[in-house]
């Protein structure tokens, strides 16, 4: 039996509220896709709808219509648990800001991020943070951390649910040089290692540079010219 895509979407559209009430369509993408393993970067300016798309991927906003599955679940169409599980279960998600809880050490940060799949299991989220290379700084609390360690405890739990699809936003955004041509090898190294398909999004020429695949998102988006949104 041949394996799912990892990432199916058609027909998305997505629209926003301008100043004036009315509302204006930022997203309409008729197709695209990832084969499980692909590894794409997704260029786009700030304010284009990147985060939008990603967040409509991974299920935490909805589309106005459209369908999205990932390994052949449908993440539109069901019920906010349903979107939740899948995420946890099947996605791996790297905020661009991070997201770790500062009151969390790195352990039970990746540790928190399984509970909403397979259990808080803290041999995994150990093992996660050993694949990045900071298993010796489990027990450190995020301010403990430098901003490239930061980075890293979130690929650790973005990988700790072995994910069929990684999605990064704008993951070298808060680094400089070194230490984001780090991270783009750690998440394709990493995203290899698991076979899960990887699509990063950025405006960063050099982060783009590192790979073979790129959409731009401008030729992918079909929506009409963009009016300021709330």
């Amino acid at each position: 039996m041949d394996t799912p895509d990892a990432l199916m979407i058609r027909d998305l559209t997505k629209s926003y509220p301008t100043r004036t009430g009315a509302r204006v369509e930022i997203l309409r993408i008729p197709a695209m896709g990832l084969a499980p393993g692909q590894q794409v970067a997704l260029r786009g300016e700030s304010g284009l709808g990147k985060t939008t798309l990603l967040q409509i991927i991974a299920g935490i906003l909805e589309p106005d219509g459209g369908s999205v599955s990932v390994g052949g679940a449908a993440v539109t169409g069901v019920s906010e648990s349903r979107r939740d599980r899948i995420r946890a279960e099947r996605m791996g998600y790297i905020f661009q800001t991070f997201n770790l809880l500062q009151g969390l050490s790195a352990l039970e940060n990746v540790a928190l991020g399984l509970a909403f799949g397979q259990g808080a299991d803290p041999r995994k989220a150990q093992a996660a943070l050993e694949r990045v290379g900071l298993g010796h700084r489990a027990h450190y609390f995020p301010r403990q951390l430098s901003t490239g360690q930061q980075q890293r405890v979130a690929i650790a739990r973005a990988l700790a649910n072995r994910p069929c699809l990684i999605l990064a936003d704008e993951p070298t955004g808060n680094l400089d040089a070194a230490r984001s041509r780090t991270v783009v090898e750690l998440l394709r190294a990493s995203a290899s290692e698991l076979g899960a398909a990887l699509l990063v999004a950025s405006h960063d020429p050099e982060l783009l540079a590192g790979f073979d695949q790129v959409l731009d998102l401008a030729e992918l988006n079909q929506a009409p010219a963009q009016a300021e949104v709330l």
